[in-house]
Parts: structure tokens; C-alpha cells; sequence
């Protein structure tokens, strides 16, 4: 009965489902008006952070660049650069008040959801038949209520907002790239396409990771409920030593997996950084 439910957890479905997301948003709607509101917090926060690099700009070419400000005296550049300091510091601070709320409505947001979802389904475990309970082990419905929870709560509050407000930021960026210097912005754009195809590699086998990981940790789970709730049928057969290492096994299963993770994680990160460095050596060359 276990090996079929280790295989029957396996079949994870797609990588988005229209069907299972449009489930998930009866769980948000009555938090609309808070979500709403996160979200314009956040394009404030993405504007306010595009006004942080035109300040630098602007500080540079009018007061710092002897071309352009040859014609002011020394003062008025001192003046000038200590007005955009203070206006930096202004974007600065205003980032971080926004930031805050953001942050903190989110995870308002987050519980919120999180304790309708886990109510939900702790009635739906309740008006279960026996035979489920049969079928499915306790540590698996466990991590269905707190692991898979906070996935999804990452999902519907966190994750949503984030790529709402990175996409705006890539959009702002590109446009005022374009507008400063196309020729330039032309030359950066010229790393996206195989910074594309890295990122779409590494978004699959990431994906097939962590589905591993999970169906892992289910197992460790399920195996930790059913030990503790047997410790006296375990301890009248005396199978302790057995028990520990079918468990060591499923944990070791666990730790390799994880280690595969990370592995990629500490691959795709200093390749993005490549890239980076390769749009700016390609800036200077220009």
C-alpha cells in the first residue's frame, strides 16, 4: 500500500493548471481590497526605485561631468550634487516605508489565506470516508496541510505580487534605456536571449527538483506518523533497528535531493552574474 501511494504521488499534473489556479482564487477574493492595495504599493516602490539611477545620472552629467558643468562655479556644484544626495536619500527612505507595508501587508494577506485554506481543508478531512484514511497515510495529509500550504500561500501573495512588479520594473528599465541611449540599450539586450534560454533550462529542472523534494518529504512524513503512532507494535516486534533504516533510507533520499537543489541554484546564480558582467564589459567596449 505504501509503494502505490509513493507512486500515485508522483503524478504531480502540469506546470500551471487554468483549472486548479482559478480554485485557489475563491481564497483571495475576499482579500481583494487588500491585494489591490499591495499592488499599487508596490509599482509605487517599482517608480520610486527607477528614480534612484536618473538621480545618479542627472547628478553626474549636470554637476560631477567637467563637460556640462564647466560653466558653474564650484559652489553651485557643490550645491547641486549635496541637492541630488538629498533627494537620493529621499528615494531611499521612501523605498523603504514602501517596501515595509508592502511586506507586511502580504503577510497579512498570507495568514489570512493560509488559516481559510487550512480550515477548509481540515472540514473536507473530517466528512472523508474510513477507506480514504486507509489509503492515504497520515503524514502525507500532514504535509498537504502545512507544506503544501505554504507553498501556495507564497504563491497566491508574495509570488503573484513579485512578478507583477518585476515585469513593470523590466518594462520601465528597457523604455528608459531606450530613450537614453538606444544604441547602448541595443548592446545590453544583446546578452537577453541566451540569459533566456539558461533561465528556461533551469526553470525545468528546477521545477522537476522540487516536485522531488516534496513527494520526498511527504514520504518522511508519513513514515514519522506511522512509527509514532505504531511505537508499541514497533517495540513488541522488536524492529526498531529495521524501522531506522528504512527511515535513514528516506532521508538520505531526501538529503541527495535537496544537495541537487542546491547544486543547481549555486550554478544558475553566478551564471546570471555572467551575464551581467558581459553586458558591462560590452557597455565599456562600446
Amino acid at each position: 500500500m505504501a509503494q502505490s501511494f509513493f507512486q500515485e504521488d508522483e503524478i504531480l499534473g502540469k506546470a500551471y493548471d487554468a483549472r486548479l489556479v482559478r480554485r485557489l482564487w475563491q481564497y483571495v477574493q475576499p482579500y481583494r481590497p487588500l491585494a489591490y492595495g499591495t499592488l499599487f504599493i508596490s509599482l509605487l516602490g517599482v517608480g520610486n526605485d527607477l528614480m534612484a539611477p536618473l538621480i545618479t545620472q542627472y547628478a553626474v552629467d549636470r554637476y560631477i561631468d567637467p563637460t556640462h558643468a564647466g560653466a558653474l562655479s564650484q559652489q553651485a556644484r557643490l550645491n547641486g550634487v549635496l541637492l541630488m544626495a538629498a533627494l537620493f536619500l529621499l528615494v531611499l527612505c521612501v523605498g523603504f516605508g514602501l517596501r515595509y507595508l508592502q511586506n507586511y501587508l502580504l503577510s497579512v494577506i498570507g495568514q489570512r489565506i493560509m488559516y481559510d485554506l487550512r480550515s477548509a481543508m481540515f472540514e473536507h478531512l473530517q466528512n472523508l470516508s474510513l477507506s480514504f484514511f486507509d489509503h492515504n497515510p497520515v503524514g502525507r495529509l500532514m504535509t498537504r496541510i502545512t507544506n503544501d500550504v505554504d507553498s501556495l500561500n507564497d504563491l497566491c501573495t508574495s509570488g503573484a505580487v513579485t512578478i507583477v512588479t518585476d515585469m513593470i520594473t523590466l518594462v520601465g528599465i528597457i523604455v528608459i534605456l531606450l530613450i537614453e541611449n538606444w544604441r547602448l540599450a541595443l548592446v545590453v539586450f544583446i546578452v537577453i536571449p541566451p540569459l533566456l534560454l539558461v533561465t528556461a533550462y533551469f526553470q525545468r529542472v528546477m521545477r522537476r527538483t522540487f516536485r522531488a523534494i516534496r513527494v520526498r518529504l511527504a514520504r518522511i512524513n508519513a513514515n514519522i506518523a506511522e512509527n509514532i503512532a505504531g511505537t508499541q507494535v514497533v517495540q513488541l516486534f522488536n524492529r526498531e533497528e529495521r524501522n531506522f533504516a528504512s527511515f535513514d533510507a528516506l532521508n538520505r533520499d531526501y538529503f541527495g535531493v535537496t544537495l541537487k537543489s542546491l547544486f543547481y541554484f549555486s550554478i544558475f546564480f553566478p551564471l546570471v552574474n555572467l551575464f551581467a558582467a558581459v553586458a558591462t564589459a560590452l557597455i565599456v567596449r562600446v
